[in-house]
């Protein structure tokens, strides 16, 4: 993996953190605010290396957590636990399936958020819970698993434009001339 792709992927993280701090339109159409880091540590976690997705769960956790209501650290864990599981499975994943990228997205974004609650229940923080937290879960899962063949598509299309392929030789070479006949 190069190192464009992780620079990418964590300009990526923070563009995505701004963005939902600082943009309200889904979260006044839907009522919940969808979170792009899962879908992001499900890109970095098929595509690119252990410190790469290790780098992205530790400063996209401290973003997120530093601009929200969270305590600080407390989206890392959960971030990263998933990430870890997706990259120790990824050879045995279809990576290029649409399906297969909205499927691991969306259940990315449901556990993400689930691991967060637990980990302030067990904190003894006092998050509220009520019957739209449950609508919030759902708007959250499906939207990041919408988003996640969207990252796939950008970012492959972001490394095809900004990378180059090397050129492969063939064992060939045009000076060198073929006999053709019997002798």
């Amino acid at each position: 993996m190069s190192l464009l792709n992780s620079i990418l992927i964590m300009l990526a993280a923070f563009i995505a953190v701004y963005l939902e701090c600082s943009f309200d339109g889904i979260r006044h159409l839907f009522g919940a605010q969808i979170d792009l880091l899962p879908s992001l540590i499900v890109y970095a976690s098929l595509r690119s290396s252990l410190v790469t997705m290790t780098t992205l769960a530790f400063a996209g956790g401290l973003c997120f957590d530093s601009l929200s209501a969270n305590p600080l650290g407390v989206t890392i864990l959960p971030l990263f636990l998933v990430g870890f599981v997706v990259y120790l499975r990824r050879g045995l994943i279809l990576q290029e399936q649409l399906y297969a990228q909205f499927v691991l997205g969306a259940t990315a974004s449901a556990i993400v958020p689930t691991l967060t609650v637990l980990m302030l229940l067990s904190a003894r923080q006092n998050p509220i819970f009520g019957w739209g937290s449950l609508w919030q879960w759902v708007v959250m899962s499906l939207g990041g698993g919408l988003m996640t063949p969207v990252c796939f598509y950008a970012f492959d299309r972001l490394n095809n434009a900004l990378s180059y392929r090397p050129i492969v030789q063939s064992s060939f070479r045009p000076d060198r001339e073929i006999r053709r006949g019997r002798k």
